[in-house]
């Protein structure tokens, strides 16, 4: 009878023991907040720093939007307060993730756009892929930093895209989640009133042209111009193309409805480009 009664205590102990053990794994489970900011601080950084980083995430309510972390804001909080340097002694490859749910060719596009905007413009894609639920673009660069994430947001957002999540794999490797679904190209957009003068670049010219139904370009004199206009739909899809095998000094593009953007360059060589062109709007939408 001593037996089965110490058995029972035994067994009961243990059980009772484990219940705790998992009540306190429980709570002391941490919230989305501090899982988000340790996962951008080593451990060592993140337990001398405990109290001070509580303080500075507090209110915890200021770090999420639509029920999310913020991630770009926990970031900028973390580097503001010199827990997370973004800087190399020496310059790295950087290996920066793109996702998104969007059209991969007009997300690339926008992508293209932004980094160049921001000082990146030479960077090689490594990896690209395309599944039923999202499309990732992997590209490696040389840095002497880790890119900004609020400024790379604040370019986005000149797009009508933002990061939507943020993930830093290892100090040179970061991944970026990007909402799209109002992205738009932040390009000049032809108004439908007044001329608009494209001057000499050493990049193709696009131009927003949902406005306008048909339009003149006429070429400086100094041009050797061989029209290259390529036509795309919101969402970047070609609808068509003009190519002149012959000089041009003006011509007149009638605007297929769908269209969106247009793509402006030479046939050959932008190098012909020399001057300036200047887009003339006939008739409205």
């Amino acid at each position: 009878m001593v037996r089965l009664l110490i058995c029972f205590f035994l067994t009961f102990s243990f059980s009772y023991s484990n219940e705790i053990d998992f009540l306190e794994e429980v709570i002391v489970e941490d919230d989305p907040l501090t899982k988000k900011v340790k996962s951008f601080l080593d451990k060592a950084t993140y337990d001398e720093n405990q109290e001070f980083i509580n303080v500075i995430f507090e209110p915890k309510s200021s770090f999420y939007v639509n029920n999310r972390v913020d991630s770009v804001k926990v970031v900028q909080t973390l580097k503001e307060n010199g827990l997370l340097e973004l800087f190399f002694k020496s310059p790295r490859e950087l290996r920066l993730n793109f996702k998104t749910s969007g059209s991969p060719l007009f997300f690339v596009k926008i992508m293209e756009d932004t980094l160049r905007n921001i000082g990146y413009y030479r960077y090689v894609t490594v990896a690209s892929n395309l599944d039923a639920s999202e499309f990732t673009w992997n590209i490696n660069l040389m840095s002497e930093y880790v890119t900004d994430p609020l400024i790379l947001q604040q370019e986005l957002a000149k797009s009508g895209c933002k990061i939507i999540d943020l993930q830093r794999n290892s100090q040179v490797e970061w991944t970026y989640i990007v909402d799209m679904v109002g992205g738009y190209l932040n390009v000049t957009k032809v108004d439908a009133k007044e001329s608009l003068t494209l001057k000499h670049s050493i990049y193709v010219h696009w131009l927003d042209v949902s406005e306008v139904a048909s339009l003149e370009i006429q070429s400086s004199r100094r041009n050797r111009w061989y029209p290259d206009i390529a036509y795309y739909d919101a969402s970047l899809h070609l609808l068509k193309v003009v190519k002149k095998e012959t000089i041009h000094k003006s011509i007149r593009l009638n605007i297929p409805q769908t269209t969106k953007y247009i793509k402006v360059g030479d046939l050959y060589t932008l190098k012909n480009i020399k001057d300036e062109l200047v887009v003339y709007p006939i008739e409205v939408k």
